[in-house]
C-alpha cells in the first residue's frame, strides 16, 4: 500500500467513525474535534438537528423537518457563534411552531422581514419623511428649522427605536427632562411634534396608535404670556424717538421703523425679499410660505414706508434679501436682532418686544375709532374663523386698509414729534 492510499484509507475510516457517531447525541468535545472531509460531513444531534461541516472547515447548524408533506431544511446559524445548547433551543422552538401548524422556515423569513421593517421604520426615519413633506408643502424655513430643532431633542432617546415599540412612558421621559429645566411650553410643543410623527406613521400603515394621546394632562401647563408691547400713545411716541436715535446698524434701525409702520410678524419682515415689493403700486406681498395662515398677504405701503425702502435699496438692494445678516448676504437677519436692539435702547423683555408692535398697532388703531375691526384684523393677517366672512374680508377692506395705512403712518409721525394727540371722532368705514 502506497502512502497516498494509506492516507485515503485513514480519512475514510475517520468519516465512518463520524457517521457512526451520528447515531449518538452530540457533545461539545465531539463538535470541537470534528474534522472536515472531502465532502460535507453531517453530524446529527437527533430530532432533525444537524451540524454540517464543510470541506473548508466551516460548521453550520441545520434543522431537517417535514411540513405539508414536504422535506425542508432550516438554517440556524454557524458554530461556535451558536453553541450546542443554543442550537438545541432553536430546535425546540421550531418543534413548537410545527405543533402549532406553522412552518419554521416561513416564520423565520417573516421575522427577518419584520426586523428589516422595524429598522427602516425608526422614529428618526419617519420623522425625516414628515419633515420632507412639510418642505414640499411650502412651509416656511423658520417652521422647518423649528421642527428639526424639536426632533433633535427627541432623537437621543427615540431616534433609533422602531416606532411600533415606542411607549408613552418612553416619550414621557423625553418630555420630563425638558419640563425639569423649566421649559414648559417647549415640553408641550414637543409632545405635539412627536404626535405628528406618530400620526403620519399611522396614516402610512406603520403604526397602530399614537402614544402621545395618553400623555394629555401629564405635563405642567405653561403660563401663557402675551408679547410685551407699548400700547399707550405717549409712550409709543417715546419708543419711536428712541428708534430714530438707535446707534446700531442702519438695517436694524430701518427694520424697527418698518415694524412700527407695517406691524408684520418679525419673521415676515426679517425674511423679506426685494422681489416682494411693488413700489409703483405701493404694495408688499408676503408669500404664503412665510405667513402663519399659509395665505399670501398684501400690505399697503404708505409714503413713509416707501421712503425707508429707498434708503434700504442703497444698503441691500444688490442682493435678494432686504435685511441680510451682517455675516452673509445669503442669510437673513437673525431672529434675536430686533429684540436685542430694543434691549440696547433700554426696553426690557417685559417692556417691549419686536412682536409687540402688532399689539401696539391693534390697540391704538382700535382706540382711534376710525377703522372697522374687520379691516384691522385683515391688516394684522388674522384668520377669520367663518369661511364666508373670510372670503368677503379678502377684498372688501382693501380700500379702507390703504387709507388706514396712510393715517397710521401720519399718526406715528405726530407721536414721534411729541405733539399732543387729540382723540378723533369715529368715521364711518366701508
Amino acid at each position: 500500500m502506497t502512502a497516498a492510499e494509506f492516507v485515503g484509507l485513514f480519512a475514510r475510516i475517520g468519516q465512518q467513525a463520524q457517521i457512526q457517531a451520528n447515531t449518538m447525541p452530540l457533545t461539545d468535545i465531539t463538535i470541537r474535534n470534528a474534522k472536515p472531509g472531502d465532502r460535507t460531513v453531517k453530524l446529527s444531534d437527533g430530532g432533525g438537528l444537524q451540524l454540517w461541516i464543510e470541506p473548508k472547515g466551516g460548521k453550520l447548524w441545520r434543522l431537517a423537518y417535514r411540513f405539508g408533506g414536504k422535506q425542508k431544511k432550516l438554517s440556524i446559524g454557524p458554530y461556535p457563534a451558536i453553541d450546542l445548547r443554543a442550537a438545541r433551543a432553536r430546535r425546540e422552538e421550531a418543534k413548537k411552531l410545527l405543533r402549532d401548524g406553522k412552518d419554521p422556515g416561513a416564520e423565520k423569513r417573516l421575522e427577518k422581514l419584520t426586523g428589516k421593517a422595524n429598522r427602516d421604520n425608526t422614529f428618526e426615519a419617519i420623522a425625516a419623511e414628515v419633515a420632507a413633506r412639510k418642505k414640499l408643502a411650502g412651509k416656511a424655513q423658520a417652521t422647518l428649522d423649528k421642527f428639526h430643532w424639536f426632533l433633535d431633542l427627541a432623537k437621543p432617546v427615540l431616534g433609533r427605536r422602531p416606532i411600533t415599540e415606542i411607549s408613552a412612558a418612553e416619550i414621557l421621559v423625553v418630555l420630563r427632562k425638558i419640563e425639569a429645566r423649566g421649559h414648559l411650553e417647549t415640553a408641550r410643543r414637543m409632545r405635539s411634534i412627536i404626535g405628528q410623527v406618530f400620526r403620519f406613521a399611522i396614516a402610512t400603515q406603520r403604526a397602530k396608535d399614537d402614544p402621545t394621546l395618553a400623555l394629555r394632562g401629564a405635563l405642567m401647563a405653561p403660563v401663557v404670556k402675551s408679547h410685551a408691547a407699548v400700547t399707550e400713545a405717549k409712550a409709543f411716541g417715546a419708543l419711536l424717538r428712541a428708534i430714530d436715535e438707535y446707534d446700531g446698524t442702519p438695517l436694524t434701525r430701518h427694520a424697527l421703523c418698518l415694524m412700527a409702520l407695517l406691524f408684520p410678524r418679525p419673521g415676515e419682515l426679517r425674511l423679506a425679499e426685494w422681489r416682494e415689493f411693488d413700489t409703483e403700486e405701493a404694495v408688499w406681498t408676503i408669500p404664503a410660505g412665510r405667513m402663519k395662515m399659509r395665505k399670501p398677504h398684501a400690505v399697503p405701503l404708505p409714503k413713509q414706508a416707501l421712503s425707508i425702502l429707498e434708503e434700504l435699496r442703497l444698503i441691500s438692494g444688490d442682493g435678494e434679501l432686504v435685511f441680510p445678516s451682517v455675516r452673509s448676504v445669503k442669510r437673513a437677519m437673525s431672529e434675536n436682532t430686533l429684540n436685542a436692539a430694543l434691549r440696547r435702547l433700554g426696553y426690557t423683555s417685559s417692556d417691549a418686544t419686536s412682536h409687540g408692535f402688532r399689539a401696539s398697532a391693534s390697540t391704538l388703531l382700535n382706540e382711534s375709532g376710525k377703522w372697522s375691526p374687520d379691516a384691522i384684523e385683515r391688516a394684522l393677517a388674522h384668520q377669520e374663523v367663518d369661511a364666508v366672512r373670510r372670503a368677503y374680508a379678502r377684498g372688501a377692506h382693501w380700500k379702507e386698509r390703504v387709507e388706514m395705512a396712510a393715517w397710521w403712518a401720519n399718526y406715528l409721525d405726530r407721536l414721534r414729534s411729541g405733539a399732543k394727540v387729540i382723540p378723533m371722532k369715529p368715521a364711518s368705514a366701508g
